[in-house]
């Protein structure tokens, strides 16, 4: 089967935000399939495919509207084919789900062949922290053992390829008898019928602007060897505040979920990323407000990086200010995001939470990360929206998507070579 000689077919598993699918999306793929256990993740993924649906067929003034608020999300979905919110299945991936997700993606697929299968399991179980958090180490957790489900598409499916996303945490999880998860993770593949290889990749090698490394390996079907693809590495020179720089410029509880408009773009960095993207406006720039709290943690923290370019411990901080019962990981939990820098500290699910406190050339804006910042370290397009369980816009959910995700950059240099392969 030549992959170039038509439009390859994915399905993403775990797909979160969509980070992963939109890469490949971008690269030219197409997607059959979203399975995710998060509902607000998948009302994310529902917008989204509703958006590329009427980009296609010249109708995002719908979008627009819907953005603006002046339509319901229910009235989004209506506007495109059924098939295009369906293809997004809210279930979480074990034994007894797979019989009703395999029997949905298989209507979607409608006889068509299933080229490729991308994802990767919940990080949690196989994060370092994850592990150091968890009094039983996440021994025994039953996430650690979802790449047996994901073998189980790989055994349905028969796709050439998958394309399967970890933390650097794998390379060292261990099962309750002292094996390596990844050592039986790597045999099940194998017994599926694929030989795999995979690398270490760091983001910000790829045009990525944020300090990230993440695991990708990559499976093919039969014998073959020395497939992988490897990725373009691009280092732009560019600083976290030249990519921001085109944002409204808004303080501590201030801007706003819905479109706000975007200056001037002085660098091309954002549209050679795919982030502006023809847009001229974007959502989801608003900053939370800051404590009394948070205030004073900032200060330290700001004073540490400005003065010696050191990082915050929490431990180091006077006792009155230390409220988190957890003293032995996400010690750095509150992070400065340099402005002057060409890649920040890795953008987290739990940013919600904590502080990631950008330093931007213009003190008036010290506060927060908003989550269209964090979206855009995460390489997503500006009109990417992030949705909430209810249609009203919220913090919470954003950031924890856009934290989880894989960055669309990365994602979209992995599709270009392997379409190639």
């Amino acid at each position: 089967m030549d992959l170039n000689s038509r439009q390859i077919t994915f399905v993403d598993l775990f797909a979160g935000a969509g980070g992963l699918s939109e890469g490949f999306i971008q690269a030219g793929y197409s997607p059959v399939a979203h399975v995710e256990y998060d509902q607000a993740a998948c009302f994310t993924l529902k917008t989204r495919m509703a958006y590329h649906w009427l980009k296609e067929h010249g109708k995002l003034d719908i979008y627009d509207d819907y953005l603006k608020g002046k339509t319901s999300r229910t009235e989004l979905y209506d506007s495109v084919p059924d098939e295009q919110i369906e293809s997004v299945i809210n279930k979480e991936i074990g034994q007894e789900t797979l019989p009703e997700i395999f029997s949905r993606i298989d209507q979607l697929l409608n006889g068509k062949k299933l080229d490729l299968i991308v994802g990767g399991p919940p990080c949690q179980a196989y994060s370092l922290v994850g592990r150091s958090r968890d009094k039983n180490r996440m021994k025994g957790d039953q996430r650690n053992y979802l790449y047996v489900y994901y073998t189980e598409f790989l055994k349905h499916y028969k796709p050439k390829y998958f394309v399967f996303e970890n933390v650097m945490g794998l390379l060292s999880a261990k099962a309750p008898n002292g094996k390596l998860h990844f050592d039986k993770m790597k045999k099940l593949f194998r017994n599926a019928g694929y030989q795999i290889e995979y690398r270490v990749l760091s983001a910000n090698n790829y045009g990525v602007p944020q300090n990230r490394k993440r695991i990708i390996l990559v499976g093919r079907k039969g014998k073959k060897t020395g497939f992988y693809p490897e990725p373009e590495k691009w280092n732009p020179d560019i600083t976290v505040s030249e990519i921001l720089q085109d944002l409204p410029v808004i303080q501590a509880g201030g801007g706003d979920p819905k479109p706000c408009r975007l200056k001037k773009n002085r660098t091309s960095y954002l549209n050679d990323a795919g982030i502006r993207n023809g847009s001229t406006t974007t959502t989801g720039h608003w900053a939370r407000p800051n404590t009394k709290q948070d205030l004073e943690i900032y200060r330290i923290a700001v004073d540490k990086w400005i003065n010696g370019r050191q990082r915050l411990n929490y431990n180091d901080l006077p006792k009155r200010l230390k409220t988190h019962n957890n003293r032995s990981s996400f010690t750095d939990r509150f992070k400065v995001v340099a402005g002057d820098k060409p890649y920040s500290h890795t953008v987290v699910a739990h940013i919600s939470k904590d502080g990631h406190y950008y330093i931007h050339p213009d003190a008036k804006q010290n506060r927060s990360l908003t989550p269209r910042e964090a979206a855009r370290l995460q390489t997503f397009p500006d009109d990417y929206y992030f949705e909430s369980v209810s249609d009203k816009p919220g913090r919470t959910a954003p950031y924890h998507q856009i934290g989880n995700a894989v960055p669309v950059l990365l994602a979209y240099k992995i599709a270009q070579k392997l379409k190639l392969s």
